[in-house]
């Protein structure tokens, strides 16, 4: 019994001492590529298996697309909490009508997800960083950025931060979006079990010029590339329901000190929102009567 409760003492500490040194001045650490676990371990082909490239002993993965398949590929594991990373270089050149995913999302029509989507476009005009957050199925929470560079030429981190309080998304670490928990005032939140997932696929009947922009397929296949597939999410062993130790601050994603942002984030966050966001849902009175409720939650 001495020897259990020592054990888990250390456990504890240990986590929390990768708290501290997960967060660095304030701010999320990034991906170590040096340090990373290859592809297999943690991760599947699920579509267009012969449009995937595994290189650098499954460090790389390339995603392609041509007119007839796309390709994606999804984490073996479900989660119900945690921080999920990936560097990605997006499609470059023309690539209107293409779209490179990366995003969290649970089984079944009435899904809960949440999403990072690039939206191709002609060569010469900037690639759109769409967000959007669904409960239950419901999604139109769309919130765009046009990003401070340029994400075709190189690999930046994106990141998902998913804890009981909130949900936060980041570009190389600086926060964009936060979507808060306020299910205590009748708002929902993405709480089921789910899975990280990558795609690159044809939305060409939406994403560019709200479709009227067209894939010119005589620039095919259109590739995509990604690195970072080490883990840091709570695994869920039954899909249907995240059990409640998902919760647990003995998971650093969950401690007090990310139950905000930090001072220095919530300025970076007001930054870039004032500077690079050029959609948001929660503004567009044209499209919604009537605001969603959660919008009035979701100010910072």
């Amino acid at each position: 019994m001495g020897y259990i409760l020592i054990f888990g003492f250390v456990s504890a500490m240990l986590l929390i001492v990768k708290a501290d040194a997960t967060r660095v001045h304030g701010v999320l650490r990034g991906i170590d590529i040096n340090q990373e676990t290859g592809f297999d371990e943690n991760y599947v082909v699920t579509w267009g298996q012969d449009h995937v490239l595994k290189s650098n002993q499954g460090k790389d993965v390339e995603l392609s697309m041509d007119y007839y398949s796309g390709s994606g590929f999804e984490s073996k594991n479900h989660y119900g909490s945690g921080f999920f990373q990936m560097r990605i270089k997006v499609v470059g050149n023309n690539s209107a009508g293409v779209v490179t995913a990366f995003y969290l999302t649970s089984k079944g029509d009435t899904q809960d997800e949440v999403d990072f989507e690039f939206l191709g476009n002609i060569e010469g005009k900037p690639i759109t960083l769409q967000t959007n957050v669904y409960t239950q199925g419901r999604g139109n929470r769309e919130q765009r950025f046009s990003l401070w560079f340029d994400p075709t030429i190189d690999f930046h981190t994106y990141g998902i931060l998913w804890n009981p309080y909130h949900i936060v998304f980041y570009v190389d670490n600086i926060p964009i979006r936060v979507f808060k928990n306020n299910t205590r005032d009748g708002m929902s939140y993405p709480s089921k079990p789910m899975q990280v997932v990558s795609s690159l696929w044809n939305g060409e009947n939406w994403a560019t010029d709200g479709g009227k922009t067209k894939i010119n397929w005589t620039y095919a296949p259109f590739k995509a590339h990604f690195q970072g597939f080490s883990e840091s999410g709570c695994h869920v062993d039954e899909p249907r329901n995240v059990s409640e130790s998902c919760g647990s601050s003995m998971y650093w994603w969950n401690t007090m000190r990310y139950r905000w942002l930090s001072v220095y984030e919530q300025k970076v966050y007001k930054n870039v929102r004032e500077k690079y966001m050029n959609y948001d849902y929660c503004s567009d009175q044209a499209r919604f009567s009537i605001l969603p409720s959660e919008c009035r939650y979701n100010q910072m």
